[in-house]
């Protein structure tokens, strides 16, 4: 129980070996000396908290942040020594907020709950007992045989046993886990892929061993025997898998269990602006004690007659005493640091979040999809971006090739009308017409090539289609195949063969009789690789004739960034296709050089090609990629675009979608060999650039001349990239899925595109959208919103407690430092709580300085909200001496008007200390309130209604707390203050007067700032 308790608290996780010993079907061995591994179960937990370790958990974050813990300590302190004010004063806001940030993180910490609970109560199939059982996701455990059906997601880390088909393959889809929606094949164990069935699989007695999990995606222990969790079932009906890894140690999850706690750079400068004033509070607090023992160093104030000391006060040691009296003023200056700023950031951030949901404009209809907030502690961050970096596979693309044009025999064809009436079928009809006649037909030749050059799988919508006796070409037969569906492992395979079908089906409709229904034999694949860069197959034509077709990758990319493809052909004798298929075969079964011989039997029969054309595939750009990454550079935003593309492929995608302009100077930095190498070239480039200043500048970079460039040249390569506009990133395994996750966490932002590449990336993002050219309105519009609103939040919070505490700090100057209060204490504790809270709230969630039109139109207007410009210390410095300037207004104002022998009141009595304490407190709660009213600029009707709803609500408060009698109060020292204090016209006039002198030179200033040197945001405002 102790254990289990212990791994629930994360202070126990699971024993773990070197290696693991996987029994298939649990069939553990039956001596004794045997002792079964401890394995993680099938359990997905993307939550922070459980119901054990929340309260002390969500207590230890909050405590570390310097506000909460600094209040404890004073909390303390009242309870422990005898205070000038109560512990109620300290504690009750303390409470207040740790309370409501424990609901605000538990409520969010429920939906990432829920979220799991759905993924971990999803329907499985497993074989226990000689049965097929249906059971939960959470129960697998490592060594259940799972039976997946298709278009099913695998619930855990599987090794394929078998399938439906007969040679123990199956076809895979994993746009969840690295974006990629083309099809892979899978191959199940040789031994086991005959057992097809429950009783069979039961009966199995076999052992899996397998190195301990890692997050590598692409360093399975097999892959093509894993079957990773994530990923999809296409194209076959069943199989049935081990698991080997399970829950938090699938490579799925491991991709994203790291999850690191990310700081906003607003929450940095609220930080170090607490240590400045707890700096201030201390000087206070020091100051007041010094100058209280120079005071008492003259007996008759140390000891007046109507003050005497007892004799325990006598002999009290003066250290401690010192100490004490050190922190009684601690605590009677301790509001200076605002604890309620925490609670209002974090209510701010919570709510403003819903406004990313809530816009329409960031909707996308086709896929019903709205943004989406995982993290709302990120929101002003939105502002500060500097460098996005972008996948391009399904971020900037749509991750769907398209066929676009073709060059046959020096003619060159392409779609029209978005490939709805073809201009390349057009033009080839009559050209193949007119060929005919005399025997020759290079188009027909390329079509076939182009249909038949490929490992496409058909899947069907009649799922008996493909059985026994079934016949597959019924469904081609007069091309009616509607209810077809291709899988490939390459992209651009499908998007030729969907091709080469239209334009069969558009031949059709139109009656061209020399086409019909022909099959071919497949008699060898010659399989792609990166080194020969091609593909070919070996057919037998319906005729008898043996032919070879070949498509080639080539280097040379169409400007328009087309994935381009060379079509060839050959033509084998019988003798020649004799030769070559003992080649194939002896190289394919030697047990020895196997992939030496496979290449010399490959560059033999890829020799002697007739070239029949070249083809232009396309993965389509998404809507305004080129107009949003425009805008992001107007914005001052560098693009950084990451892509495992070859690369004269990513520079031409970089051109066609605006990343790179051809007026640009692209640099390279490319296949650099050693850290000597790299450094030359950098500081090569680093050259070119001061050369030509004033030119743009692109940077391509491959994965390994970066890996160098960070390993020991760190500040050169910073150097060159801060002086280029735009960086191509050329790296493998990047995509939106969850290989991206790291890269997503990593970053200061992640923003996740909900599309075809699968919902790890969006699951484990901080902000979600269904496009990448919404990324323009949420940086630009939401981020300046939100960035502007808390900046002002957090420095509105410092002035007004600096108004709050200074006269209390001030008055010590007039009471001997005797640590008497100024404020009641249910004004000190109701001061940020009640009276001054919801003005600054509301206009942290509504304040627009631009209309969003404008903020979107103008794109520059970003750069003025750059680098935290809004709290540097030049800013925070003017707020903190203006809340200095209007305490001393407040103060001093007050007294001059109390001054001696001065009368207020009607019946000639003279105000006391706790009424001089309330007009002070009222001229300051009206003075702050109406600042905030000054600095807004987008009124609505809440603002009307918090702003003099707040004035309205303090007086009608203090009416009622100092007008009645309450019998839970021990002292009621306000009782009928603030009635007498409204009864004097004099108050009446000094209230009006110190507010005045307080706002009017912040009035001045914004008009004569505003006229003189208004910024390009006061600008657009007038438009």
């Amino acid at each position: 129980m102790l254990r289990w308790i212990r791994q629930q608290l994360g202070f126990d996780p699971p024993h773990q070996s070197e290696t693991r010993t996987v029994y298939v079907a649990n069939r553990f061995p039956q001596h004794c000396h045997y002792i079964p591994q401890r394995f993680a179960d099938n359990r997905i937990i993307s939550s922070k908290y459980t119901i054990w370790n929340f309260v002390p958990k969500n207590l230890f974050e909050q405590f570390r942040r310097i506000a909460n813990f600094y209040f404890l300590i004073i909390f303390l302190v009242q309870l422990m020594i005898d205070t000038p004010t109560s512990p109620v004063t300290s504690g009750l806001p303390l409470f207040f907020v740790i309370t409501v940030t424990a609901i605000k993180q538990g409520y969010e910490d429920w939906l990432r709950h829920k979220a799991d609970n759905e993924v971990n109560g999803a329907p499985v199939f497993v074989v226990r007992s000689g049965s097929l059982v249906q059971t939960r996701s959470k129960n697998i455990r490592v060594g259940d045989i799972v039976r997946v059906a298709k278009d099913e997601t695998f619930p855990a880390d599987l090794v394929l046993l078998s399938s439906d088909r007969a040679d123990g393959t199956c076809h895979i889809t994993t746009a969840s886990l690295d974006g990629e929606t083309n099809l892979k094949t899978h191959y199940s164990v040789a031994e086991t892929s005959v057992c097809q069935s429950v009783s069979q699989l039961e009966a199995l007695q076999a052992v899996v061993e397998c190195q301990q999990p890692e997050a590598d995606l692409y360093r399975p222990l097999g892959p093509e025997n894993l079957l990773l969790r994530g990923a999809r079932l296409k194209n076959t009906k069943e199989i049935y898998g081990v698991a080997v890894y399970t829950g938090m140690e699938s490579k799925m999850a491991l991709n994203y269990k790291c999850k690191s706690q990310k700081r906003s750079a607003v929450e940095k400068s609220m930080n170090s602006f607490l240590i400045i004033y707890l700096g201030i509070l201390l000087f206070e607090a020091v100051l007041s004690t010094i100058l209280k023992y120079a005071w008492q160093a003259e007996n008759k104030w140390d000891e007046p007659f109507y003050n005497q000391k007892t004799e325990q006060q006598r002999n009290s040691s003066p250290i401690l005493k010192f100490i004490s009296d050190f922190l009684a003023f601690l605590v009677l200056y301790n509001f200076i640091i605002p604890i309620s700023l925490y609670v209002t950031v974090e209510m701010q951030k919570f709510l403003g979040s819903f406004f990313i949901g809530w816009d329409l404009d960031l909707y996308h209809e086709e896929s019903d999809q709205k943004a989406q907030v995982n993290t709302s502690d990120l929101n002003e961050e939105l502002g500060q971006v500097e460098y996005v970096f972008t996948d391009k596979t399904g971020t900037l693309t749509e991750n769907e090739m398209q066929f676009r044009e073709c060059s046959i025999n020096g003619t060159k064809y392409r779609e029209v009308n978005d490939g709805s009436i073809p201009h390349l079928v057009t033009h080839m009809f009559y050209h193949m017409c007119k060929l005919q006649r005399i025997g020759i037909s290079v188009e027909l030749l390329f079509l076939k090539a182009v249909s038949l050059c490929h490992t496409v799988q058909i899947s069907y919508d009649q799922p008996d289609c493909l059985v026994a006796g079934g016949d597959p070409f019924s469904h081609a037969n007069g091309f009616s195949s509607n209810n077809m569906e291709y899988y490939a492992s390459s992209p651009d395979e499908k998007a030729l063969v969907e091709a080469t079908k239209s334009w069969l089906c558009w031949s059709s409709e139109f009656k061209v009789n020399y086409l019909c229904a022909l099959r071919y034999k497949l008699l060898h694949v010659l399989e792609f690789d990166a080194d020969r860069r091609r593909m070919s197959v070996i057919l037998q034509t319906p005729s008898g004739n043996t032919m070879f077709y070949n498509l080639i990758v080539v280097n040379g990319k169409s400007r328009k960034g087309l994935r381009t493809l060379v079509v060839a052909c050959r033509h084998f004798s019988p003798e020649e296709y004799i030769d070559v298929d003992k080649r194939l075969n002896s190289a394919r079964t030697a047990l020895q050089q196997r992939e030496e011989r496979l290449q010399e039997a490959f560059s033999y029969i890829e020799k002697d090609l007739q070239l029949l054309g070249a083809t232009g595939v396309e993965d389509k750009l998404q809507d305004k990629v080129q107009e949003t990454i425009e805008a992001l550079r107007l914005a001052g935003i560098k693009v950084w675009v990451l892509t495992g593309d070859k690369h004269e492929t990513a520079v031409s995608v970089s051109l066609s979608c605006g990343h790179f302009h051809r007026t640009m100077n692209i640099l390279e930095l490319l296949q650099q060999r050693s850290d000597n190498e790299c450094a030359e070239q950098l500081r090569r480039l680093a050259k070119r650039i001061k050369e030509d200043h004033v030119i743009q500048h692109g940077l391509v970079v491959d994965g390994a001349s970066l890996s160098l460039a960070l390993r020991e040249h760190e500040k050169l390569f910073m150097e060159v990239c801060k002086n280029c506009s735009a960086v191509l990133d050329i790296v493998y395994s990047i995509g939106d899925g969850a290989n991206d996750v790291s890269m997503i966490q990593e970053a200061h932002v992640g923003i996740g595109i909900m599309g075809k590449e699968g919902r790890q990336a969006v699951r484990n993002s901080d902000y979600a959208i269904a496009r990448f050219k919404f990324l323009a309105k949420l940086l630009l519009v939401h981020g300046h919103f939100y960035y502007i609103r808390i900046a002002t939040l957090v420095q509105y919070f410092f002035y007004k407690n600096v108004c709050f505490i200074t006269p209390q700090f001030l008055y010590q100057f007039f009471c001997l430092f005797s640590q008497q209060t100024l404020y009641d204490s249910v004004y000190l504790t109701l001061y940020n709580i009640c009276f001054t809270s919801l003005p600054i709230l509301v206009y942290s969630l509504f304040e627009q300085l631009v209309h969003p039109h404008v903020l979107q139109n103008k794109p520059g207007l970003y750069r003025d909200i750059s680098k935290n410009s809004l709290l540097s210390f030049r800013t925070f410095l003017y707020w903190t001496m203006l809340g200095f300037c209007h305490a001393f207004v407040f103060f001093f104002g007050s007294y001059i008007l109390m001054g001696e022998d001065t009368t207020l009141m009607g019946n000639g009595q003279m105000f006391g200390n706790w009424t001089f304490g309330t007009l002070v407190f009222t001229v300051m709660v009206i003075t702050v309130t109406l600042k905030l009213a000054l600095e807004t600029h987008f009124w609505t009707w809440m603002n009307h209604f918090v702003t003099w709803g707040s004035i309205a609500f303090y007086f009608i408060f203090s009416l009622f707390y100092g007008g009645i009698i309450w019998p839970f109060l021990h002292t009621q020292d306000m009782y009928f203050v603030f009635v007498q204090l409204l009864s004097s016209g004099s108050a009446w006039f000094a209230i009006i007067i110190i507010v005045i002198t307080c706002l009017f030179p912040d009035v001045v200033k914004k008009v004569f700032y505003r006229h003189l040197q208004p910024t390009s945001t006061q600008k657009s405002q007038v438009i």
